[in-house]
């Protein structure tokens, strides 16, 4: 589907990085407060505060409901600031709409159900107002695009995409794993597409903040998303990952934003140069995946003639282990060896399959 995006506002086309801060949750009028003003005079372009939380299990603070609508409509008018907040579900829509809310968002849970999505799509329908669209919780980019795609079939153009991480299994560092290829992938179907880092909800902890944040940025995403509390440790919800004020103002002052590109000959000839060396690379790396795509078929005949299974753990552990420690030798990750390693043994298991399980009409 081609879609065209407009900027989330015009006056702020150009701007790099659109910056998002508020609290998760809007927990009373005084906090709400204290936060807009401990941010009005540090440029942000939109106040973000949770009035709906959905959470996983019952009896935990989901929100202040509507009540804290007019909290929001309170920071507009004594500061200035742009405001936006979660909805997942029609109800939602509207009362946002009725308090004057200038951004909605729709969260991880709700881009997860089409149905919802569906519902909200419904509900803002012919009205030009700005979504933001996290993504699933899991890694599943067909979901997030068609999450995009509902959102702009109800006529909403003004769309940019919410990175906030995957669920995933097993122990990491982070609340939620960037995989970073899934928003590169989602960038490269729809170039004009703004993509901006929920780095707080990646983390989960206030310590890595910085260091995601400026990975994005590295990455040319387009703005960040961060929460700030005055009293973090106090927070309502999501404690760990928030900071002050005073903490987010050293937070994007530290930084560093780079061009997405530049017009000195003399960088344009060396990268130009490096980047055909990385193609012709490239192209022996395709044809040497290929060879040994081969040798795995003729392994495959072996095994069927011999009626053997497929995998052998001890083989694959074997190579795994071998190839692991001459990756560090070489200054590569085990994470990176990991990754290229378990794709091209599950190609070639695919490969021998295909012979051992072909007929011996078709063989």
């Amino acid at each position: 589907m081609n879609m065209t995006f407009r900027p989330i506002f015009e006056e702020k086309a150009n701007k790099r990085p659109f910056i998002i801060a508020g609290p998760c949750s809007a927990e009373s009028e005084e906090q709400v407060l204290e936060t807009a003003r401990g941010l009005a005079d540090q440029n942000i372009d939109l106040f973000r505060a949770g009035i709906w939380k959905p959470r996983t299990r019952p009896n935990s603070f989901e929100g202040v409901g509507s009540i804290g609508l007019g909290w929001l409509k309170r920071v507009k008018e004594e500061t200035g600031l742009k405001v936006t907040t979660e909805v997942a579900n029609a109800q939602h829509a509207y009362e946002a709409l009725k308090y004057g809310v200038d951004v909605l968002w729709l969260g991880a849970r709700t881009t997860v159900n089409p149905f919802s999505v569906q519902e909200v799509a419904d509900a803002i329908k012919g009205v030009d107002i700005p979504v933001l669209i996290k993504n699933p919780i899991n890694p599943d980019l067909s979901l997030w695009i068609g999450a995009i795609e509902r959102i702009y079939n109800a006529g909403i153009t003004r769309i940019a995409a919410i990175h906030r991480g995957f669920a995933s299994h097993g122990d990491t560092k982070y609340r939620n794993v960037p995989y970073w290829q899934y928003p590169i992938d989602l960038k490269r179907q729809f170039p004009d597409l703004p993509i901006i880092c929920d780095n707080s909800h990646i983390c989960g902890r206030r310590d890595i903040l910085q260091a995601v944040a400026q990975k994005a940025m590295d990455l040319n995403f387009d703005g960040l998303m961060t929460e700030v509390h005055p009293n973090p440790d106090k927070a309502w919800s999501d404690a760990a990952q928030q900071i002050t004020p005073d903490q987010y103002r050293d937070f994007i002052a530290n930084l560093v934003l780079r061009k997405p590109n530049t017009d000195d000959m003399e960088y344009q000839e060396n990268i130009d140069h490096l980047r055909h060396e990385i193609d012709e690379l490239d192209e022996e790396l395709i044809t040497l995946l290929a060879r040994r795509m081969g040798y795995s078929e003729k392994i495959g005949e072996y095994k069927k003639r011999n009626n053997i299974a497929i995998l052998q753990s001890s083989r694959w552990n074997e190579i795994l282990e071998r190839s692991l420690v001459k990756g560090r030798i070489k200054g590569l990750s085990d994470d990176f060896v990991t990754t290229v390693l378990k794709a091209i043994h599950q190609e070639s298991i695919n490969h021998q399959a295909k012979v051992m399980n072909q007929s011996s009409v078709e063989a």
